[in-house]
This record gives structure tokens, C-alpha cells and sequence, in this order.
């Protein structure tokens, strides 16, 4: 599975593309500069920058680097929402505690799995917005994008936004088609129908339970 979530707001699209990448950065078409399509791609260069300038800090202090990608999920990304998304049945009714706490827990898990991770990728790479449409019944919006690779297809990814207090905050990552709210949906169903909300989310933290579509025995 190419998804590993948007630890930061583009650690899944880097998790699927290449090493090899070699492009420089190219703005989108002006046209599909709008507010939410800017929340991407502001995101992309930011965490891309950062990436680049402290990869040596990032390396030597892995802390440093949780904690960066820790404050770029919450900047940019809807946890809470996304959470009762991939709950599900599961989470009709759930205190909001309880939702925080296993969106909290998933994304702890993730970026022990994958942080370091993002640290091998190259980074120059060219982030170009495709086009941006209204999600139905007034939802939020979807910005397709994709992720330009030197000699290779482009990856297509997709965000799906949603205006939280006047800001955009993106809520799923969609990349070659495949949902991360879905793809987790999928895999914390069978859990979630033995055990409670904070059960599951314990069990993330103890690691018998990963965010990856499998689980420890």
C-alpha cells in the first residue's frame, strides 16, 4: 500500500514517489491558486524547505523531527475529522475525547513508523495544482494534484479540504485513487467491533496494533 498518511501534510505523496526525483519546484496556474489549492501547495513548499534545510538537525535529533511533523498534522490537517471518518459506525456517538484520543494515538503511530522515513527522500520535486471542484453537498473542496518526477509518470494526488473556523484543513489524501480515510477505515473495522474507541487507541500506543493495514500478534 503506497498510503502512509499525511504525517505532515504531504508524507504519504513523498512515501509514493521516488528518490530519484530531480525537478525543481514549479508554481500552479494561476487560475487554481485559490485558498484551498494555496493551503497545498504552501504546505508542500514549506515542508519540502524544511525537510531540505534540516535534514543533518532531523538525522542526529529524530525528536526535532517528530516534533516538526507533529505541528505541520496539526497546522494543516484535520485529525479530529478525518478520525470519526475512518471510526465510522464505530464512532457514531463517541465522545469527542475519545475521537482525539485515537486520532492522536494513530498519528503518534505513524510517525514512529514513518518519520525517519521522510528524511531519505530528495525533495526537489514539482508540485503543480491540476484543478479544484466543490466536494457534494457543500463538503469542502478537492484539489488534484500531481507530484512531477524526472522520467517517470506523474503520481496523481488528490486532497479534500474543508473550511474549519475560516481556514482550509485537508481531511483525506487520495493518492492513484486510493483514500487514506478508507484505506484505515478498512483496517481498524474488525478491532473497533471487539473493542472500545480508547481500547484501540491504547493498543496503538502499546504498539500491538500499527497504522499501516496490519497488526502485531
Amino acid at each position: 500500500m503506497k498510503i502512509i498518511l499525511s504525517i505532515a501534510l504531504l508524507a504519504s505523496a513523498l512515501a509514493a514517489a521516488s528518490p530519484a526525483i530531480a525537478l525543481p519546484a514549479a508554481p500552479a496556474p494561476a487560475a487554481t491558486q485559490s485558498a484551498a489549492s494555496g493551503v497545498v501547495l504552501d504546505s508542500a513548499n514549506r515542508i519540502l524547505a524544511t525537510l531540505d534545510s534540516r535534514r543533518t538537525e532531523f538525522k542526529a535529533n529524530p525528536a526535532a523531527l517528530n516534533q516538526f511533523i507533529k505541528s505541520e498534522f496539526n497546522r494543516s490537517f484535520d485529525a479530529d475529522y478525518a478520525a470519526r471518518l475512518v471510526l465510522g459506525v464505530h464512532g457514531r456517538g463517541a465522545p469527542a475525547g475519545d475521537v482525539a484520543d485515537f486520532a492522536a494515538a494513530m498519528a503518534d503511530s505513524l510517525t514512529a513508523r514513518y518519520g525517519s522515513s521522510l528524511l531519505d527522500f530528495n525533495t526537489r520535486l514539482s508540485v503543480k495544482v491540476k484543478s479544484e471542484a466543490p466536494l457534494p453537498g457543500g463538503r469542502g473542496m478537492r484539489v488534484t494534484t500531481q507530484m512531477l518526477r524526472a522520467g517517470k509518470d506523474p503520481i496523481p494526488v488528490d486532497y479534500l479540504l474543508r473550511n474549519v473556523g475560516g481556514k482550509w484543513k485537508v481531511f483525506d489524501v487520495m493518492i492513484e485513487g486510493i483514500s487514506y480515510v478508507q484505506a484505515f477505515k478498512n483496517q481498524f473495522d474488525a478491532p473497533l467491533s471487539q473493542k472500545s474507541i480508547k481500547q484501540v487507541a491504547a493498543d496503538l500506543r502499546a504498539g500491538k496494533l500499527q497504522a499501516s493495514g496490519t497488526a502485531k500478534k
